[in-house]
Parts: C-alpha cells; structure tokens; sequence
C-alpha cells in the first residue's frame, strides 16, 4: 500500500511515485507534521526539528520540565486555538462552558485500500486509480471531541487529498468558529507566494510575493469563491520557475467563502491553513454530530511550475470532473448573450441558428431573457416558465429547430437568484436570504434564494426538470451573479444563523448533485458573472466553466494564463466575441481572437448574421482546426513558454500530445514594435531524437513594410526535437493589430 506506518518509531508514511509525506506522534501525542516533498527513502525526517526553548513559547503541562517541546514551536499537522500554539489556527471551538481551549492528541489510526468519499461535499474521485485512505483520529478527551485527519494518497498521480471530520462525543453542544481542512508547516524558508487575485473581468491574476514574517490572507467572504481570490495557492522556493525548483500546491475543493493563511513564524518556518472562511461562520455541533470540513487537493513537484500544473491538470480532468464528459467531444457552441443581449425573440433566434449551422457550429446556447417577465436584469429570476410573448412555440420550437440543422441546444439558468418584481417573491418572500426588519443590500437588482432550506432546492429542482424535459436540451449554463450579503435565513434560531453561508453551498452542492442524477448527459457549464464561483467544487458537477465575461482576446491572455497554473484548458470556457469588444472597446483581428478562444472550450458569443463573408470563411477554419487539433489541446500537455514577468511584449504557450508525436505552439504579440528584435522560444516537452516538420500554420499578421524585408524560413525545413528545444524557434517578424500566429508541428 501507499500508505504505512512504522510503530515503533511512530511514523506515517504515505508515498506516491514521486513523493513522501511524513506525519510523527511524539511521545505526548502531538500529531507533528515532519516532511512533504521528494521522495527520502523513509528516512525518519524529525531529525530535521530542533526542539529549542523559545521565550514566552509554553509547553504542554506533562511536558513542562522539556522547554524545548511546545505547541507554538513544533511543526503541527492540524492545529487548534487556545493550548499554547499562537500562530494561525485550524479548529476554533466554543464550549458549552463558554472555554476555548482544544488540545488534540493521537488516538488511533486507520488504513485502507481505496479513497475516502464526501457525504454532501465534492470530492476528488477514485475513479480506476490505485489509491489508499489514511485516517488519524485526534481526541480533546476533556471535550470529548474527536478530529478524524482523512488522506487520500493517489499513488501514481502524485496527489495527496486531505479533509477532516470533526465529531462531537459529548452530551454537550460544542460551536465551531473555525473549521479548517487542513494545516502544514514546513521549515523551508525562502519561499515565495503565488495566488491568483482579480476582479470581475479580470480574474485570476498571477501575483508573486515573498513569503516574510507576517501572514497572508488569500480568502473570499462574498458567499462564492469569487473573482478576486481563487482558493488554489502555491507555495515555492524563491529561485523557483516554469521548469526548475521544489513547488507545494493547496487546493481548495469548496465554492464558498474561503480563507488560505499563510504564515512565517518566530523562527521562519511556514504555516499553510485552507478551509472555509471563518468570517461570518459557526457551526453548532450537538451530541454525535459530525462536521465534514471540504477537501483539499495537495499536490508536489520538485521539477518547477509546468509539472505542478500538469498534476492539477490530470487530476482535475480525470477524477474531478464528471467521468462522463472526460472523453466525450465537446460541441464548439455559439452563445446569444453578446450577440442580442434580452433583446430577440422566436424569428431572430431562428435566424441565428440558421447563420450558425452554416458556419459549422455544433451547439446553439439561448442565454439570459427566455423566461418570465424578464425584458432586462430586473425582473423574472426565480419564474422559471417560458415567455411566451418572444417564445411562442416554447423551448421546444427552436431546440428542434437547431437539432433539424444539425445542432445541440442548451440553455441559461441562475438558480440560486430571484428579483422582487417575480411570482416567486411574491408567493414566498420567505425564502430569500435577508435580515428582518432591514432593506436589503441589492445587487444587479436581484437576491438570492435561500439554499439552505430544503422547500427551496425541492421547488427548483421541480420547475427546472420541467423545463428540461419540454425539449432535447443537452446543455445548462448554470449563473451565478452577485455576492452574497445579508446572511440570515428567516425562521433558523438565533445560535444557528452562523450556519447560513455554508448551508447555502451545501443545498447549491444538492440542487446540482440531484440535476446530474436526474440528467447525466446534460452537460453544465458553470458561470459566475464569468469566473466567480471557478473551483474545483463546482468541476465536480461541471466540466467547464465560463472563465470570464471578459471575452476580449488581449485580457483573456493573463487571465486563462493564471487560471492555468491550477485548471486544465479542457474546463475553461472560452468563445470568440464581436470586435470591438463589448467589455472594453478593444479591436483585435479575428484570426488572434480564434487563436486564444482555441486554448479553452471553443465556442463564439456574437451574432453570426452580422460577420462579413470573409470573416465566416475564418470562423469555418477555426471550428476545423479546433476540432483536427481537438484531443491535442483538451488534453494534450500544456505548457507556459513565457513569463510574465519578463516577456512584456509577447505571450507564448504549446500544447504536447502524450506520444510527443505533435505540438501545438501558439504567440500572440501585445506590443507591436518597428525594427523589433527576433523572438526565439524554445519548444518543450518533445521527442528529443523526433524529426518535426510544420504541416500547418494560421496567422493575423499585417504585411510588413519594405524595409523590413526577409526571407521567410517556410514550411520545408525540419527541426530536431532537441534543436527546438534547446536552440529553439525563431518566429519570422509581426506585423499589425495583435498579431497572433499558431503553428502545428508533426513529428515524421
């Protein structure tokens, strides 16, 4: 098995193909995380502790003669507040008593074949993989609590999975205020931070800092996991790049608030905490109640930033997002949303459809405005009937008119919203999330449904299957679109109401868990006013998401980069929009648009009826190379060519296929230059003794001017994988509006 443990020297061992974690019980019980990274040959890695008495650093009582041992010194493998460990904490608790003390020792352990599952949570799938469970048990025996550490080790993906349950054995009701799931310390100490910060529009930016002795605070209270701090960070060495250094992934299976913490203590040692959010939460637990924290995703490479994604990628597509759309084809769709906005109806619909067969589209997707009173974004969330005044034949008229052309259909819901102007507030203003007595706080004009009663996940579960069945739709855009605020559901006790946020998520997890039960081949693409809700929690439903509403080709380059550090292209939904862009006014050429939108899920979001004849015959190229180079870049190795950091001109990324028979590299220039210097990347991930040749290659570039003249190298010539590798690829000059190029490579 992947997981043992040496009893007489106390010592858990769990090892996968390329790494090794170590977890020791000390002779007072204290669980001591002790090593995560390459593999050591189950060397005992505690030589590594220095037990050093540190002023004002207390000692457990039965310890007290040893100053050297302390809570507050000691590496922790789940941390608590209130028994001597002042640096942050992964349990927070409330006795019935009103005490805060939780002092957790080692009870019992347990090991099995097989991985761990989620009750009401997602989690990372077994699948067909050899993996194994480690459980340790931890008692407050004063409390009579017990903390249940569950790993799941997936032996040849490299993946650690960590979650905990917390189990109240008393006849005493315990409050949580703080539920992590996971802590780990580590004594390295120049290391640096990578999280992934945003904004509506511009989410998932890459920010790099080093780690100093403070503490960072990566999280989100805004009830989603939200565009402005992703629940995904990593943890590097200082020197650390694309292909060299020891990196540490933490990622957080959750879609709620969230917090990673960060820390460097007294001494320089770092501390790791991810789990829900602790503002705005307690959780009552009573006599044999479990709390069950969310899974987190760890992941090691010690050969730099490229291979840690690699581990995330895989996993991602092969155990976390539905199984059945792993291997399936995913249509290449056109979306009305920018193309008509609230503003169509039966004919104008039709139209588009009959445009977008034409140009090789494989799915049409009516977007926002079908349903109720809803003309704009103030009215009709929750009414979930069809408008018959714009959709006189139904649903059923125009899903049947797209599959006569040869189409899939799907279609916009946002579930968990409602607008006052509805029947459903009007028949059960009860069920929204909202203080007594108080206006609420809006957003977008809309409020949201509260999820955590179950009369509300019943009757959209209801009205949504209605729909469903009326016409063959085989698609759901699920949105999501404000922030929650106003955290009180109406008729839950008082010592309850810390509860909402997370029962909220817990009844979104029901409602999409019962609609994948129900529907197993529709397929959902997540959407949170773009990449608000763009977790792991939510892949476990839904094989794609929307990655943002942004869909400007030049943004969409930092942003699907920095969502790439941590997701597979195969979930990022990316379309070509109209030029100029809609979010910023912004014109790029339609070949530069196509390259980008083809690393993601492929799709067009604008009004076919409206393009020129030249730019149809593009996009009918651009569905045909998508799909020719389809499996290459849904699950080829993907690979980063540039840094941000130092290449300001240009960004640069490739595709691999798993035989190394093929590559795809795609450039896209941001800053355009007269007499600019020659750009040479160097290709990665080949065949070193494979003979490459370019058998196609499509571009936006302007004819150059006179004076920069040359000759062009041409398709003829065949490159060595190592000459492409080592020496690399000089790109011939660019020319015009963001110029873009992407170049196929074959190997002979």
């Amino acid at each position: 098995m992947s997981v043992r443990f040496d009893d007489k020297a106390k010592i858990f061992f769990l090892k996968t193909d390329n790494t090794e974690y170590q977890i020791k019980i000390n002779e007072y019980g204290m669980v001591l995380h002790t090593y995560y990274g390459a593999e050591t040959g189950e060397t005992d890695m505690s030589y590594l502790i220095k037990e050093v008495d540190r002023g004002f650093s207390g000692n457990p009582y039965e310890g007290r003669k040893k100053r050297g041992i302390s809570a507050d010194t000691l590496p922790s493998e789940y941390s608590t507040d209130g028994a001597g460990d002042y640096r942050v904490n992964a349990l927070g608790i409330v006795a019935a008593d009103g005490s805060r003390t939780c002092d957790l020792r080692f009870k019992d352990y347990n090991i099995k074949s097989g991985k761990y599952k989620l009750e009401d949570l997602p989690y990372v799938r077994e699948e067909n993989d050899k993996s194994d469970t480690l459980e340790i048990v931890l008692e407050d025996k004063t409390l009579e609590l017990e903390v249940v550490l569950r790993y799941g080790v997936f032996e040849k993906k490299d993946i650690i999975t960590r979650q905990t349950l917390i189990i109240n054995k008393s006849d005493n009701c315990i409050t949580l205020n703080k539920a992590s799931s996971m802590c780990m310390d580590m004594i390295d100490k120049n290391m640096d931070l990578i999280h992934f910060h945003g904004r509506h529009a511009m989410e998932r930016q890459t920010e790099r800092i080093k780690i100093t002795h403070d503490i960072h605070t990566i999280g989100s209270k805004r009830g989603a996991s939200s565009h402005h701090n992703n629940p995904f960070v990593i943890i590097c060495d200082h020197n650390a790049t694309e292909d060299f250094g020891n990196c540490y992934g933490i990622m957080l299976m959750y879609s709620g608030n969230h917090m990673q913490e960060v820390e460097m203590d007294q001494a320089g040692s770092i501390r790791i905490v991810s789990g829900i959010g602790s503002s705005l939460f307690n959780w009552k637990l009573g006599k044999s109640e479990t709390f069950e924290t969310p899974e987190v995703i760890l992941a090691y490479s010690g050969k730099g930033l490229n291979e840690l994604s690699f581990l995330y990628h895989r996993i991602i597509r092969e155990n976390v997002c539905p199984k059945q759309f792993r291997d399936m084809k995913r249509p290449v769709l056109i979306n009305n949303w920018e193309g008509t906005y609230f503003d169509f109806d039966e004919k104008k619909i039709i139209e588009i459809e009959d445009s977008a067969a034409e140009l090789g589209c494989e799915m049409f997707v009516l977007d926002d405005g079908w349903f109720g009173e809803r003309n704009d974004d103030n009215a009709g969330l929750g009414d979930w009937k069809v408008n018959t005044d714009k959709l006189p034949g139904g649903i059923k008229t125009i899903a049947d008119h797209a599959n006569s052309l040869g189409m899939k259909f799907g279609l916009w819901f946002e579930p968990e919203m409602i607008n006052e102007d509805s029947d459903l507030y009007r028949n059960h203003p009860e069920w929204v999330i909202t203080d007594n007595n108080r206006n609420p706080v809006m957003g977008r004009n809309q409020l949201l449904l509260d999820m955590g009663k179950p009369e509300v996940v019943d009757y959209l579960f209801d009205s949504i299957s209605e729909i469903l069945d009326s016409a063959n739709i085989e698609y759901i855009k699920w949105d999501f679109n404000r922030s929650i605020a106003n955290p009180y559901s109406g008729g839950l006790e008082a010592e309850y109401e810390g509860e909402v946020l997370h029962r909220f998520m817990l009844g979104t997890y029901k409602l999409m868990d019962k609609i994948r039960s129900k529907y197993p081949d529709i397929l959902i693409e997540g959407c949170s006013g773009g990449g608000g809700r763009f977790d792991a929690g939510i892949m476990f439903y839904s094989p794609q998401i929307w990655c943002s509403d942004n869909s400007d080709a030049i943004d969409r380059l930092s942003i699907q980069k920095g969502t790439s550090y941590g997701y597979p292209v195969s979930v990022m939904g990316s379309h070509v929009s109209a030029s100029p862009n809609h979010q910023n006014g912004r014109v790029v050429p339609i070949i530069t648009r196509g390259i980008v939108a083809m690393s993601g899920t492929f799709g067009y979001e604008l009004d076919p009826r409206k393009l020129s004849i030249e730019e149809k015959e593009i996009i009918k190229k651009q569905i045909t190379d998508f799909n020719k180079y389809y499996k290459l870049i849904q699950k080829g190795r993907y690979y980063r060519l540039t840094n941000e950091f130092e290449e300001k001109n240009y960004v640069c990324w490739q595709f691999v296929s798993e035989d190394k028979s093929e590559c795809l590299v795609n450039i896209v220039l941001t800053n355009v230059h007269a007499n600019a210097e020659i750009i040479t990347v160097k290709l990665k991930g080949l065949n070193k003794n494979g003979c490459y040749i370019i058998d196609n290659s499509s571009s936006s570039c302007n004819d150059m001017p006179l004076e920069a003249s040359f000759e062009s190298s041409g398709n003829c010539i065949s490159y060595s994988g190592s000459a492409l590798m080592n020496g690399g690829y000089s790109f011939d000059p660019m020319y015009g509006v963001y110029p873009g190029m992407q170049i196929h490579f074959k190997m002979r």
